[in-house]
């Protein structure tokens, strides 16, 4: 043998976790989560009939054993992983060795989401909330599905039932997506309200039916189209504007401007889904610009690899992007926003619809 490899055969190491009923689940589908173990630490793995075997260069062996301890210890402890969180987990944890897959679990619980207690399961979604909690105006960047607005609410409602706030105020553009709906039935609140439906399903998903129809009927909560918001002043509030891509520069700095005292702000859109009418400024991608660098202001910027949906959108949100940088046809805005601030938005390659409903 080589002196070189016999000399890095001498640097290899090996761990043994004994197995436990259900570790199975730690595997994932076809052992997906194994491969993602061993590709994002560099280490082999094996299972014998009571144990599971790790081997590689001493650090990232400790950090495997460290993983699977802690899963083993969180699982004989009463802990449910449900499908799909090891598979999250593990890409914060190889994205970031200074969290422990145990301080993630726990993390979780000690936030008062209402009836949902929720982990971030990518290391851009812990960023996420942590600038959330430590900003007064936030935004968050990225692909559908990457849980932007989901997180954001979830904030909102933690903050509200913790009296951080005494109201949450959700709004978005009305903006149809690539289609021409005409003039809507019924009234006002009736014509803006499928647009706002994606914050309705969120707040329904995080607290009871009959206590958010309560603090509707309030207006503790409020969910109201983006041109509800000029001309007022929120004080003591929660604020998110969502889909921001589809506002325009001159709502974004109304929209801005509303903030108040003891107030938090969370701005989400996706630059790559923008359908204003051609020749509207994109109110997101100046803000981008013209905020960088503001004491208070944050920015968060999502990818493919933070989509928590069906592990088909991530895919989907991946063959896109490689097609566009196949092609040229809108590049990832986003990101190239982030590195060189570039301020100008390529133009919608359907034909983009007009505002409509209210």
């Amino acid at each position: 043998m080589p002196d070189h490899a016999r000399e890095r055969v001498c640097f290899l190491m090996r761990a043994r976790v004994p197995l436990i009923r259900g570790m199975e689940a730690f595997f994932g589908t076809r052992d997906e989560n194994l491969r993602l173990l061993e590709s994002g630490l560099s280490v082999s793995t094996r299972l014998t009939n009571d144990a599971f075997e790790i081997e590689g260069e001493p650090e990232a062996v400790a950090r495997a054993e460290q993983i699977l301890r802690d899963y083993v210890d969180l699982a004989e402890n009463g802990h449910k992983f449900l499908p799909g969180d090891v598979n999250s987990f593990l890409r914060v944890l190889i994205a970031d060795d200074s969290v422990t897959l145990r301080s993630l679990v726990e993390s979780g619980r000690a936030r008062n989401f209402g009836k949902k207690s929720l982990v971030p399961k990518t290391a851009n979604q812990r960023s996420y909330l942590d600038s959330i909690e430590r900003h007064p105006l936030v935004f968050g960047i990225g692909p559908a599905g990457t849980g932007k607005t989901y997180l954001a609410v979830a904030m909102a409602v933690s903050a509200l039932l913790n009296k951080q706030v005494t109201r949450i105020i959700l709004t978005r553009p009305a903006v149809e997506a690539g289609e021409r709906l005409g003039f809507l039935p019924g009234t006002l609140q009736e014509k803006v309200d499928p647009y706002l439906r994606p914050l309705y399903d969120a707040l329904f998903d995080m607290l009871d039916t009959e206590k958010v129809e309560k603090f509707l009927e309030r207006n503790v909560i409020e969910v109201a189209p983006l041109a509800f918001m000029r001309g007022r002043s929120l004080n003591d509030s929660f604020i998110i504007l969502d889909e921001a891509q589809n506002s325009t520069a001159e709502q974004m700095k109304m929209f801005l401007t509303r903030q108040g005292f003891n107030s938090k702000m969370v701005i989400t859109g996706d630059l790559t889904q923008i359908d204003l009418p051609a020749g509207r400024r994109c109110g997101l991608s100046e803000a981008v610009e013209v905020l960088r660098g503001v004491e208070g202001v944050d920015f968060v910027q999502f990818d493919q690899r933070d989509v928590v949906r069906n592990p088909l959108v991530q895919r989907i949100v991946r063959a896109y992007e490689e097609y566009n940088e196949q092609t040229g046809i809108g590049r990832q805005l986003s990101l190239k926003l982030a590195e060189t601030g570039q301020t100008e938005a390529p133009p919608a390659v359907a034909p983009a619809s007009e505002a409509g409903g209210a």
